[in-house]
């Protein structure tokens, strides 16, 4: 059968009701229409710890595996770069892009900053630890500084990573910003935080790509507006980025934050 042939995508959340319904936001269909069996039905663990998110694993019913294969093999003609029209329609986009850029570029600058980063490395790694240990969760953390781009990036290892990294990574970003907020303390020049465990920050950006040419691919065919879910600043930019060269579609952001969306629309 064709939709044999379409692998399952896994969805998490705190529960499988709502691991469900991301699913069904994820693949743009209703729970009538969604294939998918539950992997693990989660923990509530004690207090708040330890908390184990419901996993499944969904697809689309009678879904054919063109959705992807379709868009990624005429990609490189399509995004060739283009003009006059591709000029127009990059402006149109830029100042949101650049509006909603999160995490800056840090490239070399020539001399690197007087900031003691053994200093910063200390002070985030001491925070963590206190965290960690009333979490009472071993995890071992590897630390660097970019004296040029004044990056502050950690990686973490460890059991249950998936409890740092919380729901579409709002815990992971919620500790990356108290981090921030730490090694920022009294600093003259700012110093930007990478917090990752897991490759999670690479993962993502790669899911919100396919999920950015799959809704392209929709509003295609549609030819409707698609709304997406709401999403961080970072996350929104990624999205943008994605479609900014696509000759169908083009991207917006309606709302306020925290409810603020990417809306991709037919040109």
């Amino acid at each position: 059968m064709m939709d044999e042939q379409v692998e399952f995508l896994q969805f998490s959340a705190k529960s499988v009701e709502d691991a469900i319904t991301e699913a069904c936001e994820q693949l743009m269909v209703t729970s009538d229409e969604l294939e998918y069996e539950v992997v693990s039905e989660g923990s509530s663990g004690f207090l708040g710890i330890a908390v184990k998110p419901a996993i499944i694993k969904a697809r689309k019913k009678g879904a054919v595996p063109i959705t992807l294969t379709d868009d990624a093999g005429p990609a490189p003609e399509r995004e060739r770069p283009r003009r006059e029209s591709s000029r127009r329609s990059e402006k149109r986009n830029e100042p949101e892009v650049k509006a909603e850029k999160e995490e800056p570029v840090t490239e070399k600058k020539g001399e690197p900053s007087n900031i003691d980063g053994d200093a910063v490395i200390a002070r985030a790694k001491g925070f963590l630890n206190d965290v960690f240990a009333a979490m009472q969760m071993p995890v071992n953390m590897e630390a660097t500084y970019d004296n040029y781009g004044d990056m502050l990036s950690i990686n973490m290892e460890g059991e249950d990573m998936g409890v740092l990294i919380g729901k579409r990574g709002q815990t992971l970003d919620s500790l990356q910003y108290l981090v921030s907020l730490v090694v920022n303390r009294d600093e003259e020049s700012y110093i930007h935080v990478k917090l990752d465990t897991e490759d999670y920050r690479e993962r993502r950006k790669e899911t919100l790509e396919i999920l950015a040419r799959n809704i392209a691919y929709k509003v295609r065919k549609s030819r409707s507006s698609v709304s997406l879910e709401p999403m961080n600043p970072y996350e929104r930019r990624i999205i943008h980025a994605a479609l900014q060269h696509d000759r169908y579609v083009t991207t917006h952001s309606e709302g306020e934050d925290p409810y603020r969306r990417v809306v991709v629309t037919l040109k």
